[in-house]
């Protein structure tokens, strides 16, 4: 069985035991949380990384089948690849990992604004702070922006040809992967 196919077994059993459905999109507790583990300097016994939405409703690891030290798990604002380029080289480069998951998902906030909305609400909120510099990445189609970050790593320099890239959509409502079709 390839890694895909494990992966594809380990999210059909997940679905079967979920025991959350419908969680509200902010995180209940209202943390963020940035960690850095040593279970990251290993070489991951699966050579996998998932890159995925930092919502607080999807949990990597159970919806992936996965155990502690079995994958880098690069989180950011919707999931995207451009953000998370800089982590995905150096578990590539230095760690050896072989194969790319990008998993975005259903009822995403990223799918609820465009730039502007967001450069306005810091304007006000920070009063005044300019934050028209930054692209916070949001997407207006969310199949199509698992194929376009895909392609984005495909086509990137710094990310060998060898390097196996999976696209799907999480569903948040049923912890369902779905694979996305980027050929």
């Amino acid at each position: 069985m390839t890694l895909v196919e494990e992966i594809h077994v380990a999210n059909a059993a997940y679905v079967n035991h979920r025991p959350k459905g419908q969680l509200p999109l902010p995180p209940a507790r209202k943390v963020a949380i940035v960690t850095r583990t040593a279970s990251l300097i290993l070489l991951s016994s699966l050579s996998i990384m998932l890159l995925q939405c930092m919502d607080a409703r999807i949990l990597p690891a159970s919806a992936f089948g996965l155990q502690e030290g079995d994958a880098h798990v690069i989180r950011n604002a919707g999931g995207r690849t451009p953000e998370a380029l800089r982590s995905l080289v150096i578990s590539q480069q230095l760690l050896g990992t072989e194969t790319i998951i990008v998993a975005q998902h259903t009822d995403c906030g990223m799918l609820t604004f465009e730039n502007k909305d967001i450069h306005a609400v810091i304007h006000k909120n920070l009063h005044g702070a300019d934050a028209t510099h930054i692209d916070f990445l949001p997407f207006p189609n969310l199949e199509q922006n698992v194929r376009d970050d895909v392609a984005f790593l495909r086509n990137h320099e710094l990310i060998p040809k060898t390097v196996d890239i999976h696209g799907y959509i999480y569903d948040v409502a049923t912890g369902r992967l779905v694979p996305v079709n980027s050929e």
